[in-house]
C-alpha cells in the first residue's frame, strides 16, 4: 500500500548539479553534487526527493534521447546508483521524472527515422507524415503543444508501450526508485497510463505515482487504476493569491470544494502534491508581496490536506522570476545549502506533519473564516488538530464555539480554549486536542 505520510523535496537536477545547458557529450560526475545536500535534507526532515529529468536528453531534460540512460552531463548510471544508495540509507526516497509523451529530436529513435525515412523500424513509433517532403526532415511529426523539438511518442504502439515499460523496469530493479512524477500527464494516452500504473503495481504495490495537472477536474486521471495522486495547481494559486489579496475566502474556496464534506466535493479522502513553486513558476518568496507572509503562507500549506512539496532554494527564501523566453533563472546551481530561520520552521512543520497522521489522513473542514482569519480543523478518529491563522497586522480574538485544552505542537506547550483563541499580528497555530 502507498505511505501518503511523506514530505517531497524537488530538484531541477540539471541546474541543481550544475550542467551546462545544452548537451556537450562530455561525462561530468555533477550528480554527485548531491552527497553534499543529504545532511540538509535530513535535517529538514524530507523524505522523497523528486529529481526533475535526468535521462540523457538535448538540452533541458524534457527533450529526451535515452530513457535507460543518465545525462552524460551528470554523470553515469553507476554515479546515480551510488546517489541512491546514499539517499535509501539515509531514509529518503527516490522518485524519477518521467517524460514518456514526447522524445527529444536528438533521440536515437528519431534520428533512426530522420536517417531511414519509412524503412526505419521506429517510423511507428511517432506520429509521421511522411507526404510532407517540404519540411526539413522530408516528413513531419506531431510534437507537444507545438514545440518542434520536441516529438510525440505513439503511445498506442505496443511496441512503444513495451519499450518505456522496459525502461520503468530497469530503474526500478537497478535503482530501487519509489515512485514517478509523470511529465505533462494530462497529455498522456489514458490506456498507456492504465497499463503502466498495472504493470508498475504488480511489482511493487507501494510504488506512488504523482501526476503533472494544471487546471480540470484532476478525477479524469486520478482515480483507481490511473494515479495515486496530482500536483495541486489551483491552491498553489490560492496560497500566494490569498495573501496578497489578504483574502483568505479564495484559499478556502479550493479547500472547501476539493476536500470539504460537501457531497460535491471532488478529492475528498486523495492526496494531491502541495507545493508553493518549482521548476516551472515564479519562486514564493518572488510572487508575495509581503515577505512576512512568507512563514504563514507554508504553514497554511502544511496544515492543508495533501503531500508537501518543497522545491530547492525556496526553503531559504530564495527569490527568481521566469521570463518570457527562460526558466533558467529557476533552476540554479547552489554550492551548498542554506539555513536561517525559515528552514527552521520548515524543519518543525515537516516533524508536525509525520509525527501527526491526522494532517495527511484526517479530513478538513472549516470552522471559522472571515478575510485575514482561518480556523480549519483535521480529524482521523485519533486525532483532532485545529490551524488557525492570522494574516493581518493586528491581535485578534477568533470565536471558536467550544471549549477544549489543546497543546500547541510548535512549542509544545498546553492550552485552554475558552470560546476564543487569541493570535498576534502575523501568526499561526497547529492545536491538538487532549
Amino acid at each position: 500500500m502507498v505511505n501518503f505520510n511523506e514530505v517531497f523535496y524537488q530538484i531541477y537536477t540539471l541546474g541543481f548539479c550544475d550542467a551546462p545547458l545544452y548537451n556537450d557529450g562530455k561525462k561530468e560526475k555533477r550528480i554527485l553534487h548531491i552527497l553534499d545536500w543529504i545532511d540538509h535534507l535530513k535535517k529538514l526532515g524530507i523524505t522523497a526527493l523528486i529529481f526533475n529529468p535526468l535521462f540523457e536528453s538535448d538540452k533541458h531534460g524534457y527533450d529526451t534521447r535515452d530513457f535507460y540512460t543518465v545525462d552524460c552531463r551528470l554523470g553515469t548510471n553507476a554515479d546515480f546508483k551510488k546517489v541512491c544508495k546514499a539517499l535509501h540509507k539515509a531514509g529518503i526516497k527516490i522518485f524519477l521524472d518521467g517524460v514518456f509523451h514526447h522524445v527529444g529530436r536528438g533521440s536515437y529513435l528519431f534520428q533512426d527515422v530522420k536517417e531511414k525515412k519509412w524503412e526505419s523500424p521506429y517510423k511507428d513509433f511517432f506520429y509521421i507524415d511522411f507526404n510532407n517532403i517540404q519540411n526539413e526532415d522530408g516528413f513531419s511529426y506531431a510534437n507537444w503543444e507545438g514545440h518542434h523539438e520536441l516529438v510525440k511518442l505513439n503511445l498506442q504502439n505496443p511496441a512503444v508501450k513495451d519499450y518505456l515499460l522496459k525502461a520503468i523496469d530497469y530503474w526500478m530493479e537497478e535503482f530501487s526508485i519509489d515512485g514517478l512524477r509523470l511529465d505533462v500527464a494530462y497529455s498522456l494516452d489514458r490506456n498507456f497510463m492504465q497499463e503502466m500504473v498495472q504493470h508498475v503495481k504488480e511489482k511493487k504495490d507501494d510504488f506512488l505515482f504523482i501526476g503533472e495537472m494544471i487546471g480540470g477536474d484532476y478525477n479524469v486521471l486520478f482515480n483507481d487504476g490511473h494515479l495515486d495522486s496530482v500536483t495541486n495547481y489551483e491552491c498553489r494559486k490560492g496560497l500566494y493569491s490569498s495573501m496578497n489579496s489578504h483574502n483568505l475566502f479564495e484559499i478556502a474556496h479550493s479547500l472547501n470544494r476539493q476536500f470539504g464534506n460537501d457531497p460535491w466535493t471532488l478529492y475528498r479522502g486523495k492526496h494531491l502534491l502541495s507545493f508553493m513553486d518549482n521548476h516551472d513558476v515564479d519562486r514564493i518568496a518572488s510572487t508575495l508581496v509581503d515577505e512576512r507572509d512568507l512563514p504563514l503562507a507554508y504553514a497554511l500549506m502544511y496544515a492543508m490536506p495533501g503531500m508537501p512539496c518543497l522545491y530547492y532554494g525556496s526553503e531559504w527564501k530564495e527569490k527568481a522570476k521566469r521570463t518570457n523566453t527562460s526558466d533558467v533563472e529557476l533552476r540554479p546551481y547552489f554550492k551548498e545549502p542554506i539555513w536561517n530561520e525559515l528552514t527552521d520552521l520548515l524543519a518543525k512543520l515537516n516533524r508536525i506533519r509525520k509525527d501527526n497522521p491526522a494532517l495527511t489522513y484526517g479530513n478538513y473542514e472549516q470552522v471559522y473564516l472571515q478575510n485575514e482569519q482561518y480556523i480549519f480543523s483535521r480529524k482521523d478518529g485519533q486525532a483532532e488538530i485545529y490551524f488557525v491563522i492570522n494574516i493581518s497586522d493586528e491581535e485578534k480574538d477568533l470565536p471558536i464555539p467550544f471549549t477544549f485544552t489543546a497543546i500547541n505542537l510548535l512549542t509544545q506547550e498546553k492550552i485552554s480554549i475558552q470560546n476564543n483563541i487569541h493570535l498576534s499580528p502575523k501568526s499561526f497555530l497547529f492545536l491538538k486536542v487532549i
